[in-house]
């Protein structure tokens, strides 16, 4: 995934209300960066809220921000493994972005958001923070993404929010994977 997605708060926060009943208010940010507050849901309590959050961390032996890690071995990892195992958030949005390279000078900018226009709920674990902070999971690319990217974000289907947010870390492994079955909307930029 290569670290940009986009946020259009006024389809956005109604329907993440209508989905999961919470009162989700974000502001639009077609161009979310690294760094940035990004508005997520997770459980506090038992209690599913919003929570903002800084995308990226840094941990003191880093070089650079970190702000995706890999689905599959994010529980296994030093880093990620406390958070992966008690500090899963979602991440609602409305597309991401891809860059191909197609020949020219420049790389071809593609927004992929789900074909009917729904919420897409970014998988992601939490750092607490004074402030937050998050990092996005990422999985090997589905059909549809392709011939872009060979990574994508983890989505999480609605049916399975309150799985990813409570389950046990066991239970996660098919919601890791990729997900040919999510109806796509990509178009250039």
């Amino acid at each position: 995934m290569c670290g940009r997605f986009s946020v259009v708060s006024t389809s956005l926060d109604t329907l993440v209300h209508e989905e999961t009943g919470v009162r989700f208010t974000t502001e639009t940010n077609i161009n979310l960066r690294p760094t940035q507050t990004v508005s997520t849901l997770a459980m506090i309590g038992n209690r599913l809220i919003q929570q903002d959050t800084i995308w990226g961390i840094q941990p003191d032996w880093a070089t650079h921000l970190i702000i995706n890690a890999k689905g599959e071995t994010a529980g296994d990892k030093k880093t990620f493994r406390l958070a992966m195992k008690t500090h899963r958030c979602l991440v609602p949005c409305s597309g991401w972005y891809e860059w191909r390279d197609e020949g020219s000078p420049r790389k071809q900018k593609y927004l992929f958001t789900h074909a009917q226009g729904k919420p897409l709920y970014m998988a992601g674990i939490w750092f607490p923070y004074a402030t937050p902070h998050l990092v996005t999971l990422t999985t090997s690319a589905n059909k549809a993404c392709q011939p872009y990217h060979p990574r994508m974000p983890v989505f999480i289907p609605l049916n399975s929010i309150r799985l990813w947010l409570n389950g046990d870390i066991s239970e996660l492994t098919t919601l890791l994977l990729p997900d040919n079955t999510l109806p796509l909307k990509i178009q250039a930029c």
